[in-house]
């Protein structure tokens, strides 16, 4: 019952938000006896992973249950914000952390939990403490962390690279050379789900830190004047649409969507011989690539050296773990209860194999051995290194910077990508929107 009560609900996500508000009440509306309300995100196997915590804690909790919602990835950026800012939001709001949990802090749409991690320090001590910067507004931690890190990730298809007698790339001026020797055999460069934007993002977030370090997107976090127009920060632009130039995407990528998972499937069929993506895609190529992991035949590595630049190649980039805040708007009843699912509900053994199963790294401390004995190891492991060795770990750009700039970073991205736009005009444009 409650996995058809699910699926169901998750239609939602194509139809109008007052609709899908209706659908499951808001963390405002009674519930089915009070019951909590929990947003996140579909797709597996994370939706799996997630629906199955959420059953678990129903099934251990028969009186204080949790009415879960799912929506595609897109989709759900759009309808949380309409819903927080109607004072709709369900109880349990799933997310990046970052400049939008600051915004909903600022606003007073999320609660406060320092006081509940204080009354609950070994909850805070399980995890990953790198996981709760992201989580923490001027002090004050308004999200758990949960699930994973995820770092981005070169991936390449092995078979590919052999067909075509190349190796993997190991300098930008690597990936420049390669990408007109996979065209003359009609294999696209590099696959890219182009039309949802974030995935557009992940080049520039690598080209700025390779180029000129964490401190140019960090000028820009802190709101410098100009911070944009830095002079590496226009060089990474135009690395960027050099790469465009030369065709080092699959032939129509702007129309290609993430959440179908048709970049994935560019990659594991052979049709594109490279793919940057996060962490979770290796679960993603495993569930749905037939034998293309379990044969060896999927290669990874981290962002190569751009010659001549000042980013150390153990930065990264990528998601340091997920976050759930509590409704400021929530009963008392429903807030209690989503607290009784951090501390009880939240990455316990079961989830955290579940994760690992699918090529995760949770944020639990204490998984290496499960890390080390799983069928994922190399991967696990490779993920585990450069989220735990990471001088610096960046987080996306569209959850670090508030959700203003993020949508005209967003839309910038996807001109730039377009060559609708100069690095000079992207420039100007973001320099806009996060100036001081």
């Amino acid at each position: 019952m409650a996995l058809s009560r699910r699926t169901l609900l998750g239609l939602a996500a194509a139809v109008p938000v007052s609709a899908a508000l209706a659908a499951c009440g808001g963390s405002s509306g009674p519930g089915k006896g009070g019951a909590a309300t929990y947003w996140y995100l579909n797709g597996q196997p994370q939706e799996g992973v997630r629906a199955g915590a959420v059953d678990a804690f129903n099934k251990a909790h028969p009186d204080t249950q949790i009415e879960d919602t799912t929506f595609q990835n897109d989709a759900y950026k759009t309808k949380i914000k309409t819903a927080i800012g109607a004072g709709q939001a369900p109880t349990v709001i799933w997310g990046w952390g970052g400049g939008t949990l600051r915004a909903y802090a600022e606003a007073g749409q999320v609660e406060d939990l320092t006081p509940w991690f204080d009354e609950n320090p070994d909850v805070r001590k399980g995890l990953f403490p790198s996981s709760f910067g992201a989580a923490t507004v001027d002090g004050k931690i308004y999200a758990m962390p949960c699930e994973t890190v995820q770092p981005i990730v070169l991936y390449y298809n092995k078979r590919v690279f052999d067909q075509v007698k190349v190796e993997p790339p190991e300098t930008w001026d690597d990936i420049m050379a390669l990408v007109p020797k996979f065209n003359a055999k009609g294999i696209a460069p590099f696959a890219l789900g182009g039309q949802s934007r974030w995935t557009n993002m992940m080049w520039l977030e690598f080209l700025f830190d390779r180029i000129g370090g964490p401190e140019v997107f960090q000028a820009a976090i802190e709101g410098e004047k100009n911070a944009w127009s830095h002079p590496d920060a226009l060089k990474a632009l135009t690395a960027l649409q050099d790469l465009v130039k030369a065709d080092g995407f699959v032939k129509g990528f702007s129309s290609i969507t993430a959440d179908s998972n048709a970049d994935q499937a560019l990659l594991y069929t052979g049709r594109a011989a490279m793919m940057l993506h996060g962490a979770w895609s290796y679960g993603i190529q495993q569930a749905d690539g037939g034998d293309f992991v379990s044969s060896d035949s999927l290669g990874f590595m981290t962002f190569p050296a751009v010659e001549g630049g000042k980013g150390d190649l153990s930065n990264t980039v990528g998601n340091p773990a997920q976050y759930l805040s509590v409704s400021a708007k929530a009963s008392a009843e429903q807030k209690k209860i989503a607290k009784d699912f951090f501390a009880t509900g939240i990455l316990q053994e079961e989830e955290v194999k579940q994760w690992i199963g699918n090529g995760s790294v949770p944020i639990r401390l204490g998984t290496e051995k499960l890390l080390a004995a799983s069928d994922n190891a190399e991967f696990l492991q490779f993920t585990y290194d450069i989220a735990s060795k990471a001088k610096v770990f960046v987080q996306s750009w569209d959850q670090a910077l508030s959700p203003t700039a993020a949508e005209t970073l967003l839309d910038n991205i996807v001109k730039l990508f377009q060559l609708s736009i100069s690095p000079q005009q992207f420039a100007s444009n973001l320099n806009a929107v996060t100036a001081a």
